[in-house]
């Protein structure tokens, strides 16, 4: 073998002589499912992991739909390291002075097997690297994959480290190395153009009994907001969800649109934290964390190639974030391709053809699943969510509209909902024809 340094490919002289089965870089939901994954089908794994033990890196916590668990950890919820159960979900449209909720709890999602919970990812990410670990995978933390090995005829055969042991060879590599995968980009599957966010995060102490009162829950029992219009204008939105002891507050922004808007994020969360349906609920918080992290939400039209010859991609280094407005998912979308990734690795490895064609199994399993039919399903709602209308314009519709519903101005008749509706589209600048269009849109998306 031959080792040309770290800013550059590693070439396999012999490929036939692996240390490892399969080689999953990154040790995030989609690639600890990926290596329990193809563990459990009896193939020899390396979990490689940048910090010191999974989750070291990661700040991120929000909301994980667990759900897909049920195929690959019987009774998830008993073990799962969760903060609170989601009963109660809530889209909020807003102006700086207005603000109309759907708001909807349940009692089913309080009970196993959930729908919801929030969560910590340095816990949830320990949790899954030993379920792992547990089914055979090797766990090697505190190492970077510097780039990629490959054999004489460009097959992917493993990762060059950073390890003074030496690099990790392997029959598949499963890319699982976050948004800015470096490994899918290496091997030319990452497209052009991707479409990325900034998610920025305040985390508010506040004691268990203040977060119940406030917000109408009890016991384990949590909430989510997602807010829409609390953003300027640039593209993307808010949250406020539940942890057992604090609450988490955001926002997420369009890249390009916040370069161009000139402002930082911490301004638009001060927004936001003033704003009256919001600022009730978090007074007297106490800042304890404040995190920032690229999100891919592009979906479908901005995935890269799944499969390579020797190499698979998965969760956020494929974009694999849904963001459609009201569904705005992640980990589970992590968690099932790279179980799928790990199957599909583990099949090829068993048949002895770890090519493209031998790797192909892998976007079979995906079109079958909710991982790729949810995306080509709401393949165009990304664009629609994050167009200027939606983001600038349709909050106040939405908001005047309702304003207008619910004001009684006696001894004026009550207006009708078309005067209304064209009242409130004049003073927002909506024309019929573009909320027809985006209507449409969206109804065929949702259909």
């Amino acid at each position: 073998m031959t080792h040309a340094g770290p800013d550059s490919v590693s070439t396999v002289v012999d490929s036939d002589t692996r240390a490892f089965d399969v080689v999953v870089v990154g040790a995030g939901p989609a690639g600890s499912a990926a290596a329990l994954e193809a563990a459990r089908a009896g193939c020899s794994v390396a979990l490689v992991e940048r910090g010191p033990f999974p989750g070291a890196k990661n700040v991120y916590g929000g909301v994980v739909y667990g759900r897909v668990l049920d195929e690959l950890v019987p009774a998830w919820w008993e073990r799962m390291p969760v903060q609170r159960w989601v009963t109660r979900r809530a889209t909020m449209i807003m102006t700086p002075r207005q603000a109309l909720t759907v708001d909807f709890r349940t009692e089913d999602w309080g009970a196993p097997p959930y729908n919801g919970a929030t969560a910590h990812r340095a816990d949830l990410d320990s949790w899954l690297a030993e379920l792992a670990v547990e089914a055979g995978a090797v766990l090697v933390p505190s190492t970077v994959a510097t780039g990629l090995l490959r054999a004489p005829d460009g097959a992917v055969v493993g990762v060059a480290t950073d390890r003074p042991d030496g690099d990790l060879t392997a029959g598949v590599v499963i890319a699982c190395d976050g948004v800015n995968s470096f490994l899918a980009k290496e091997a030319g599957m990452h497209r052009a153009k991707e479409h990325l966010t900034l998610g920025v995060k305040q985390t508010l102490e506040l004691p268990r009994e203040t977060i119940d009162e406030r917000f109408g829950v009890s016991g384990r029992d949590g909430v989510d907001f997602e807010i829409l219009g609390c953003t300027r204008g640039i593209p993307g939105g808010g949250f406020l969800y539940t942890n057992l002891d604090s609450v988490s507050i955001g926002v997420v922004l369009g890249l390009e649109g916040l370069s161009e808007a000139k402002t930082r994020p911490e301004e638009l969360i001060a927004d936001l934290k003033r704003h009256p349906a919001i600022a009730p609920l978090i007074r007297g918080g106490e800042e304890i964390e404040y995190s920032a992290h690229l999100i891919p939400e592009g979906g479908y039209r901005s995935m890269p190639e799944l499969a390579g010859d020797g190499i698979l991609v998965a969760g956020d280094a494929a974009a694999m974030c849904l963001a459609a407005g009201i569904w705005l998912e992640g980990v589970n979308f992590a968690l099932g391709a790279g179980m799928y990734a790990g199957r599909a690795a583990a099949a090829a490895v068993r048949a002895g053809d770890v090519s493209r064609r031998g790797l192909a199994g892998y976007k079979t399993m995906l079109e079958r699943s909710f991982v790729l039919a949810d995306h080509r399903k709401l393949a165009d709602i990304p664009a629609l969510v994050l167009s200027g209308r939606v983001q600038t314009s349709y909050p106040g519709l939405v908001c005047d509209l309702a304003q207008g519903l619910f004001q009684v101005d006696n001894p004026r008749p009550k207006p009708g909902l078309t005067a209304l509706l064209r009242r409130s589209a004049k003073a927002n600048g909506v024309r019929w024809r573009d909320l027809a269009r985006d209507a449409w849109t969206g109804m065929r998306g949702f259909r």
